[in-house]
């Protein structure tokens, strides 16, 4: 457990008719959102999703968000919010519900059936409570009303909470497509009404608000997309998000227009899709899906739908590139990359493009081609969005230090008071009463890694130790010596794994730990614990000056 605010002491006791806000994942990051609201002993969570890991995170899973400073109060929770059903808003829902699993669960329909499937690989059965855009709900001292957003997926929804402390309103990850594939706009004139009543604190998605302009409509990848699948000379596949409905519809009407046969791959994919399908969210086109176990019946003809965009290594795409998925990507085939990168993801994703272009594959992504169309609102949207609201209070929320910076400079120039800005941290609180929105502490709140079935044992002192592992390799020192006179019976006896592998290499140092270990006995150390710390340093001082490297040193004292 960290406190990542020493400068902020812990918060006061609640004050009435006040309403807190700590977020514990998604802010100062791209992932693992999750708020809580707390009014009146009550509490309110919205959304509860996941961050994937980066490449100096070895070994981890999933990163999730610090339930620590709810979990003894996991009785006051009276439910949870999804705003939407993409894997950072919902996948640790999971983890959630195992310390309590009958907090109701709010979303809508889709929302829900992408959850419930998450949740099915938990064993649990949830409470779900649907609802639609054009709602309300009362739950607790909390009145929720849900209003419809567009993104890149269906179904999303903002939410405007309001309690005697006054409204809030998030937006949830949003755009402003004023053409988007399911008719479904962001619900401006509600937002105007809403601000109109008064919006004491707005909590805006900040993703692209150091991108200037308009969000490019999803209708406008359409032609490059048709253009792309129609001149492949063999089989196509497109990478996308395994929630992201709106880009597999236009694939398989790209497909259908252009009499290939198209498939699903990759578990979640599949999942989520047939969940799509069933709801009415997905229009699939006559005679043109198949089974992934067909595949091999169709020849190149074929568009295959996969998981993977954001180069994760068990995701299908990974293996395909890896080699070990049944699918061999060869020369001819032509991949599409139908999303934006993950920041931390760049390395990972540039390792198999250059895969499958060693394997004689056309790849195409958004640096070279409009294959993608980004689902949150760039500057001109948001600037939108703060002159019609005209907020009290803004906090920025979903986006990197970057992103939240800019999207509180786009608040205080549409005429929000620069103090009225809070651009908060994960763990920092936020009081909201009387008009006015203040940090007043902060709570410990860190990373809990996932790491197999470990949950929260791996810490930052274990990373390093891995990265250093892997980076710098590890030296082992096995050091025998007389208990009564403290003199060497055997050893140094050294052994090296990613350092190097010539044992005479050590012959100069074991002269050197000789010597130490002498000198120290002589001085009047003894104990095995103080000797180990001994040759510990003068592996490290040797290795250090001679090799310039740190590798991860275990030294070994036995006393006989």
């Amino acid at each position: 457990m960290n406190h990542p605010h020493p400068d902020l002491g812990l918060p006061p006791k609640l004050p009435e008719q006040t309403l807190r806000i700590v977020a514990l994942g998604g802010l100062a990051e791209v992932g693992r959102n999750m708020t809580v609201f707390e009014y009146e002993g009550e509490l309110l969570i919205v959304d509860c999703g996941v961050l994937f890991p980066e490449e100096n995170q070895p070994g981890v899973d999933l990163i999730l968000p610090d339930f620590s400073y709810i979990r003894e109060r996991l009785s006051d929770v009276k439910a949870i919010f999804l705003t939407h059903g993409h894997e950072d808003h919902i996948s640790a829902l999971g983890y959630l519900l195992r310390e309590r699993s009958d907090i109701p669960v709010i979303g809508s329909q889709l929302t829900l059936a992408f959850a419930k499937g998450k949740l099915r690989d938990h064993r649990i059965s949830p409470i779900t409570i649907e609802v639609r855009e054009g709602q309300s709900r009362k739950v607790g001292n909390f009145e929720l009303e849900f209003i419809a957003v567009n993104h890149s997926i269906p179904d999303a929804l903002a939410v405007a909470i309001k309690t005697k402390a006054g409204v809030v309103l998030h937006t949830g990850d949003f755009k402003m497509d004023q053409l988007p594939l399911d008719g479904r706009t962001t619900d401006l004139p509600r937002f105007a009404e809403l601000g109109s009543e008064g919006v004491d604190l707005f909590m805006v998605d900040s993703t692209n608000a150091d991108i200037p302009g308009y969000t490019t409509s999803e209708r406008e990848i359409m032609p490059v997309l048709d253009r792309v699948i129609a001149s492949a000379k063999k089989r196509v596949i497109v990478a996308s998000f395994a929630s992201h409905v709106h880009r597999v519809q236009q694939v398989l009407q790209i497909a259908h227009s252009n009499g290939k046969k198209a498939a699903f791959v990759g578990r979640s994919m599949i999942r989520n899709m047939t969940l799509a399908a069933e709801l009415g969210y997905l229009k699939v086109p006559p005679n043109t899906l198949i089974e992934e176990d067909e595949i091999d019946d169709y020849g190149d003809d074929l568009v295959l739908i996969s998981t993977g965009s954001q180069g994760e290594p068990l995701a299908a795409l990974s293996r395909m590139a890896n080699g070990d998925h049944r699918i061999r990507v060869g020369s001819g085939d032509t991949v599409i990359f139908a999303s934006s990168l993950i920041p931390g993801n760049e390395n990972s994703v540039y390792r198999i493009i250059n895969e499958l272009t060693r394997y004689g594959a056309k790849v195409v992504h958004k640096g070279n081609a409009l294959v993608h169309v980004s689902g949150h609102a760039a500057a001109g949207e948001l600037l939108y969005c703060y002159n019609i609201v005209r907020p009290k209070n803004v906090m920025p929320v979903h986006g990197e230090w970057r992103h939240m910076r800019a999207n509180a400079e786009l608040a205080v120039a549409t005429g929000v008071k620069r103090e009225n800005v809070v651009i908060a941290e994960n763990g920092v609180v936020v009081d909201l009463a009387a008009g006015k929105a203040k940090i007043v502490g902060a709570v410990p709140c860190g990373m809990v890694y996932v790491d197999g079935q470990s949950i929260g044992d791996i810490t930052e002192d274990s990373l390093k130790d891995r990265r250093i592992l892997g980076e710098e390799g590890f030296i082992s020192v096995i050091v025998v010596i007389d208990s009564q006179t403290g003199k060497i019976v055997a050893g140094p006896d050294i052994h090296a794994r990613g350092f190097a592998e010539d044992k005479a290499l050590f012959n100069e140092v074991k002269g050197r730990i000789e010597q130490a270990l002498a000198g120290a006995v002589a001085g009047g150390i003894n104990g095995t614990h103080q000797l180990s710390q001994v040759v510990r340093k003068t592996v490290g001082s040797w290795v250090g000056g001679e090799h310039r490297r740190k590798p991860m040193i275990i030294p070994v004292v036995i006393e006989v």
